[in-house]
C-alpha cells in the first residue's frame, strides 16, 4: 500500500469504529470465536509458513506460536464479558449520595506492528486483545517473515472486513506511512532502535503506545542450584527458535565454584536435545536472513568457543554455541545476541552480581537458578527487569494470567489476558451523583462553622 491507500484505509476504519459496531460485547466475543476457528482450521498452513520463514518444526510452531495464540483467544472468549463490565468502587462519604464506578472503553483505531521472530504469535496475541477491548486494528507484520505474513493476511481477510481489521504488508516505506497517521493507540514489538522511532512518531500525535522491546537478559546460576536441571532448561530456552527469542537467556552468570560443572552439563544437554550434529537436525531451525547470519558470525570469537561454533551459510544455520572465558569487552557482550550463541561469565559473590546488574540497562527478562532463599528474595525484590523465572527460563510469557512486558530500555506497558484487554482500553472514572440529596457544604459562602467542622471530619 502507498501512503494514500493507507490513509484511506484508516479513514474507513475510523468511520466503522464511530458507527459503534465494535462496542457490544457479544460482537467482540463472536469475532474472537471466528478468529480462533480460523487459526485452528489453518494450523497446518501456519506451521508450513513458519518453516518457510524460520525453519521451525511443526511441533515448535504449534507449541510456541499458534497454540499459544489459541490459548489467548480462548481465555479472552471466556473473560471479555467480565472485563468489559463497569466496576463499582467505594465512594467517599463527602460525595454522598452517589455511585462511583470505572468503565473500560476501547481506544478506537489501533496499529499493531509485529516482529519476524515469532511472527504469528506476536501478531495474533495483541490482535486478540484489541478485538476483546472493542477496537479496530491495522496489522503490520514484518517483511522478514513473508510466508507468515501471507497466512496472517489470508486468515484476517477470511474473518473480517478491512474496515474492521486489515493487514498492511511491506517494508520500511509502509512502516513510515503508517507512523505518519494519527492512530488512537500503537502496539509495537521489535528492536529498541525502531521502538524509539515509533515512540517519536506517537509523540507527534500524543498517541499512547505499548512497546515490547528487548535487551541482554541475564541468567544467574549460583552454587546452590540444581545444575543438571538448570543446564537442561537453559539449553531449551536459549536455543529455542535458534536463540531468536526476545526473552532468551542472553548470557550466563555462574558462580565460580560451579562454573566447570555447569559448562560440562550444558555441553551434554546440547547433544541430548539437538544431537551430535545439530546442523543435521531437521527440527533445529535457522537464522532469519543473511544479514543476521553474518552479524552473528561476527560475534563468534573462535578462541573462546568451547562447544559448537559450526556454521552453514547456505542454510543460514549456526550450531548451538557455548563461549567461555567471556568478558564485558567482548563483541558478543556489546549487543543483544538474538541467536544461538551462549556466553558464560563467572562471579564470586551474589553482591557482585547485584551491583553489576543494577548498573546496566534494565533487561526484558532475568533468570535465577538457585535454592538460596536470600538470593531469591533479592532477585525478586531488588533486581529490575520486565519478567522472569526462578529455576526456569522463558515460560513466564506463556500465561494469560500475567502481564508480559518490559521496563526502561526493554519497553513500556504489558499485555496478555486481562492486562492485554486493559492495554487496548481506556478506563474511565465516573461518579453517578443522585439528585434526591444535595449537601450544601461545598457551596459558597464558606462562613458556616458547622460546615467547617463537617469538612474537616470528611477530609482527613
Amino acid at each position: 500500500m502507498n501512503a494514500q491507500e493507507i490513509c484511506t484505509l484508516l479513514e474507513k476504519q475510523r468511520a466503522f469504529f464511530n458507527s459503534g459496531t465494535t462496542i457490544p460485547v457479544e460482537f467482540r466475543i463472536a469475532q474472537l470465536r471466528k478468529l480462533r476457528d480460523a487459526v485452528r482450521a489453518h494450523e497446518q498452513d501456519i506451521n508450513e509458513a513458519l518453516t518457510a520463514d524460520l525453519g521451525k518444526s511443526a511441533y515448535e510452531g504449534f507449541m510456541c506460536e499458534s497454540g499459544l495464540a489459541l490459548t489467548e483467544l480462548t481465555y479472552l472468549i471466556k473473560h471479555t464479558r467480565g472485563f468489559a463490565r463497569s466496576h463499582t468502587v467505594p465512594t467517599p462519604l463527602a460525595q454522598f449520595a452517589s455511585r462511583s464506578f470505572t468503565q473500560a472503553i476501547p481506544y478506537g483505531n489501533t496499529l499493531i506492528m509485529s516482529p519476524w521472530n515469532y511472527p504469528f504469535l506476536l501478531t495474533i496475541d495483541p490482535l486478540a486483545d484489541a478485538i476483546a477491548a472493542g477496537n479496530t486494528a491495522i496489522l503490520k507484520p514484518s517483511a522478514y517473515s513473508p510466508a507468515t505474513s501471507a497466512i496472517i493476511r489470508k486468515i484476517v481477510e477470511e474473518c473480517f472486513a478491512p474496515e474492521y481489521v486489515a493487514v498492511v504488508e511491506g517494508g520500511r516505506a509502509e512502516n513510515a506511512a503508517l507512523l505518519e497517521q494519527k492512530f488512537d493507540f500503537i502496539f509495537f514489538t521489535g528492536s529498541q532502535n525502531v521502538g524509539k522511532e515509533v515512540l517519536r512518531h506517537a509523540a507527534e500525535h500524543l498517541t499512547p503506545a505499548v512497546l515490547e522491546l528487548g535487551g541482554k537478559s541475564p541468567c544467574i546460576v549460583d552454587a546452590s542450584a540444581n545444575l543438571k536441571l538448570a543446564a537442561k532448561r537453559i539449553v531449551f530456552g536459549k536455543f529455542l527458535n535458534c536463540g531468536q527469542t526476545c526473552v532468551a537467556p542472553d548470557y550466563i552468570l555462574v558462580e565460580s565454584s560451579v562454573h566447570d560443572v555447569l559448562v560440562a552439563e550444558l555441553k551434554q544437554q546440547i547433544e541430548r536435545q539437538f544431537g551430535a550434529r545439530p546442523l543435521e537436525n531437521p527440527d533445529y531451525g535457522r537464522i532469519v536472513n543473511q544479514k543476521h547470519f553474518e552479524r552473528l558470525c561476527g560475534l563468534i570469537d573462535t578462541r573462546k568457543v568451547v562447544h559448537g561454533g559450526e556454521t552453514d551459510e547456505a542454510g543460514l544455520r549456526i550450531a548451538p554455541t557455548i563461549m567461555d572465558g567471556v568478558c564485558a569487552e567482548d563483541a558478543v557482550m556489546g549487543e543483544e545476541i538474538f541467536g544461538p550463541l551462549l556466553p558464560v561469565l563467572s562471579f564470586e559473590s551474589f553482591d557482585q552480581v547485584a551491583r553489576e546488574l543494577k548498573g546496566k540497562a534494565k533487561p526484558l527478562a532475568c533468570y535465577l537458578f538457585s535454592s538460596d532463599k536470600g538470593h531469591i528474595k533479592r532477585y525478586t525484590e531488588e533486581f529490575q527487569f520486565g519478567g522472569g523465572c526462578i529455576n526456569d527460563v522463558v515460560i513466564h510469557l506463556a500465561t494469560s494470567e500475567m502481564a508480559f512486558g518490559g521496563v526502561g530500555e526493554s519497553g513500556m506497558g504489558g499485555y496478555h489476558g486481562k492486562r492485554g484487554f486493559e492495554a487496548f482500553s481506556h478506563t474511565k472514572s465516573i461518579v453517578d451523583k443522585k439528585t434526591w440529596l444535595d449537601l450544601p457544604m461545598r457551596y459558597q459562602p464558606y462562613s458556616s462553622k458547622l460546615y467547617d467542622k463537617l469538612l474537616h471530619m470528611f477530609l482527613r
